[in-house]
């Protein structure tokens, strides 16, 4: 299954982009982000599927939470940055 992260720029900021997505009904997980796609520090990220990414975006621009940058998996496990 193909799922989009949504980097955000701190634990706070993903705890807040999970929650808006909640409330606007679209499942939404708070992860750490991996290691490929932190680069140096700590970097926290909300994992939503592909069937809502339209919606997910439309939900968090309203609310003022736009993600720093949004990555697809890839089929091997790794990640690739989407240019929105």
């Amino acid at each position: 299954m193909l799922y989009y992260l949504f980097q955000c720029r701190s634990l706070t900021y993903a705890q807040r982009t999970a929650a808006a997505l909640e409330r606007a009904g679209i499942s939404a997980h708070m992860l750490r982000s991996p290691k490929s796609i932190a680069g140096e520090g700590c970097s926290h990220s909300v994992k939503v599927s592909q069937r809502n990414l339209t919606d997910a975006l439309k939900v968090l621009h309203r609310v003022g939470l736009d993600p720093v940058r949004v990555y697809i998996t890839q089929g091997d496990g790794s990640y690739r940055e989407v240019l929105l």
